[in-house]
């Protein structure tokens, strides 16, 4: 790593511009730890100078100390977005050499008594009834948060819980690496045809084009080799199509063993991080982690969550059971060998063949009709339709760090810019990680520069991981990836649409994160609306819209397997809760013993011996989901509500839809984390949220 003193000039320095859209064109690995460095040591110059001269005001003590933030957000997000989507050997190793320092700084920050102090002033001053409901939820955030952080430990105690804070840091990176490391070690090259027997055109080009990039330079779709992998675009379908039943066995073996064992073993990173957890939940005051996590969400406290689970789970388990019955007899009528005794590796196979019968059509025959071009179309003409947006190409006018990468630009109604974002939509598994997710690049603000007020534009990332465009055909979607698209298209406009010009509590900042999910959630009901969906659905070659059998069976297969769709999430949920609310690591039970326990009650195919689902389980051992996995489905169940306020006014309606679709934008999407989001969904929905639009809209109850 070259020491800062080899830069002729820091400024030099891309990483440390500070302002504006990141120059992923100049920036270099070997940049991270001299720019880091000395961003830190400015910083904490900034921070002590501030500290010595608090003034409990908005202007003495907010806006600095949103300046110190927003300097080390841009640097340090940069270098995170990169880890997410440009990995390598060299920007880990740079990465590991800072995170220690930036843990370091950002505790020291969290844990500054002046500025706690001043907060708490400044809630008592005159200066606060004047204040907006923004600021003052932005001031109540900080105090909240500073508390959170240790802010009231000292000595010891203190010291203890900032090596905590070290330690959960460096162990969730570790165990994102681990995962990313173990799904690409794993692959399996198949040279016979009858190895691929029914896996679709799409999944052999990509299979060939994997083992043409892993040196087999004369694979063909038609002759292979392929090469399966168990990056999802590839494991998925094959775990859906493959009449090779071995075959599946192995692959999905693999998958569920992902990150168990060897130098990869997240086992005692799991155990360590559960154990870290509760120990910085006690030094704080709060029974388990699970309470810390709660005491800055939307859910009162773990009652509530766990009564709604409960609700959702009586519904789906029975339809779970149906759903795995009818799965069996299915496979019988087939005189299935496999059918007397359907093993996990069976299920996605069988649900599928079922499902082709049952509406007869597959996943793959649909994906010709969503290019994503054309998914893109259609996307941006909804938002258009629902919130008076245009969305329109930027390309070029962004750096970018890979070259699939787009840009675009959204305006208002008088064609005004008022926010930007990156799509970066392919699977790269050599490099990205998997799934999908939005982040934000620029938060909105009001700033001032040289003595003029002007706001600053949000820009956010959208990721996701669609099969590429391979052997000269653009890249084709499955109904899944067009609802992915949409989701974190949601995420997007929350971020994009909000109306706060406060950065603290502007787009998702300060959205309690059980309610996070509910502008992403609400826009993949869309997918289902008639008039989006016919309007993008159209062949890639002869420009035809999707038939209207299609669209019919769209709709009739939407709640297929519902039952067992909310269960899995469910358990998810419950096993997240129960390892931080009520386990003790270090005990006789392991957490995968506490999740074989809770399977009994939330799955109705037990896990197998050796499924190691939480090794690889990163929302709540490297995600911000920790006792907070629920929040799917609590803002699920806010989600299904506002579609509601939609299919009540009539989908058809297109007055009566823009009408609706202002006052969601001026409120779900403009308010931010300006109000807490019962107050905002009430100033949406006029009352409070009700569970019944989620269980009719998963067909888990009679209309």
């Amino acid at each position: 790593m070259p020491k800062p003193e080899n830069y002729p000039s820091m400024s030099q320095n891309p990483l440390l511009i500070g302002k504006g859209l990141p120059p992923f064109d100049k920036i270099k690995t070997e940049d991270v730890v001299p720019a880091i460095t000395q961003l830190l040591t400015e910083l904490e110059q900034d921070l002590a100078t501030l500290e010595a001269n608090v003034t409990p005001s908005w202007t003495g003590l907010v806006e600095p100390l949103d300046n110190l933030g927003e300097r080390l957000r841009w640097s340090w997000g940069i270098v995170g977005h990169l880890m997410g989507v440009k990995n390598s050997p060299e920007l880990r190793e740079a990465h590991a050499a800072v995170q220690p320092k930036i843990v370091e700084f950002v505790s020291k920050l969290g844990q500054s008594q002046p500025i706690y102090q001043g907060f708490k002033a400044l809630r008592d001053s005159e200066e606060w009834d004047k204040f907006e409901p923004a600021q003052q939820r932005i001031v109540a955030a900080a105090i909240r948060d500073a508390e959170l952080s240790g802010v009231g430990l000292t000595g010891e105690v203190r010291d203890r819980f900032n090596q905590i804070q070290m330690e959960l840091a460096e162990l969730g990176t570790k165990f994102s690496n681990n995962v990313l490391d173990a799904t690409k070690a794993f692959s399996l090259t198949l040279t016979d045809p009858a190895e691929v027997d029914g896996l679709p055109p799409s999944l052999k080009s990509l299979a060939a084009q994997a083992a043409r990039e892993a040196g087999a330079e004369n694979a063909t779709p038609e002759n292979g080799p392929w090469r399966i992998t168990l990056d999802f675009p590839s494991y998925g379908p094959f775990m859906q199509h493959s009449t090779r039943s071995d075959l599946r066995e192995k692959l999905y073996k693999a998958f569920i063993s992902r990150a168990c064992s060897g130098d990869l073993d997240n086992n005692p990173l799991i155990e360590r991080i559960l154990q870290l957890r509760q120990e910085k939940s006690q030094l704080l005051g709060f029974h388990s982690y699970a309470e810390l996590s709660l005491a800055s969400k939307m859910a009162p406290n773990v009652e509530a969550v766990e009564k709604l689970q409960e609700e959702l789970r009586l519904v789906s388990y029975d339809a779970a059971l149906k759903d795995l019955e009818e799965l069996k007899g299915f496979a019988a009528s087939k005189n299935s060998a496999e059918a007397r005794d359907l093993k996990h590796w069976d299920i996605s196979f069988w649900a599928e063949r079922m499902r082709e019968e049952k509406f007869a059509f597959t996943a793959e025959e649909l994906r010709p009709y969503f290019p994503l071009p054309q998914v893109l179309e259609g996307l941006f003409g909804l938002v258009k339709r629902l919130f008076g947006i245009s969305v329109t190409s930027a390309d070029g006018e962004a750096p970018i760090w890979q070259e699939d990468i787009r840009y675009f630009q959204i305006a208002d109604e008088t064609g005004n810019p008022i926010a930007y974002f990156y799509l970066d939509p392919y699977s790269r598994p050599a490099e990205k990680r998997g799934g999908a997710w939005m982040d934000d690049c620029i938060g909105r603000a009001k700033i001032s520069e040289n003595g003029t007020s002007k706001t600053r534009l949000p820009v956010a990332y959208l990721v996701c991981n669609q099969t590429p465009p391979v052997d000269g055909k653009p890249s084709l979607m499955t109904f899944n990836d067009v609802e992915t698209l949409f989701h974190e298209f949601g995420h997007g406009l929350q971020h994009m649409l909000t109306k706060v010009d406060y950065a603290g509590a502007a787009g998702i900042n300060n959205v309690e994160w059980d309610a996070v999910e509910l502008a992403s959630q609400f826009m993949e009901n869309w997918c289902y609306d008639r008039a989006t969906l016919m309007g993008m659905a159209k062949h890639y070659e002869t420009g035809e819209t999707l038939p209207e059998h299609y669209y019919q069976k769209l709709l009739a297969a939407r709640n297929y397997m519902s039952g067992s769709g909310m269960l899995r999430q469910l358990h998810f949920g419950l096993v997240d809760m129960e390892l931080h609310h009520r386990y003790q690591p270090g005990g006789t039970e392991t957490a995968a013993d506490v999740r074989h326990r809770l399977a009994k009650t939330t799955t109705v195919l037990p896990p197998l011996p050796e499924d190691a689902f939480l090794c690889a389980f990163g929302h709540i051992f490297a995600g911000g989901y920790a006792a907070g996995y629920y929040s799917y489905k609590w803002a699920e169940v806010l989600s299904a509500d506002a579609f509601a306020a939609f299919e009540e006014v009539g989908l058809e309606n297109e007055e009566a839809i823009a009408t609706t679709g202002k006052r969601y934008r001026d409120t779900i999407l403009a308010l931010g984390g300006s109000q807490h989001p019962m107050e905002v969904f009430k100033a949406f929905r006029g009352r409070e949220p009700s569970t019944k639009p989620l269980l009719r809209h998963s067909g888990l109850v009679a209309v």
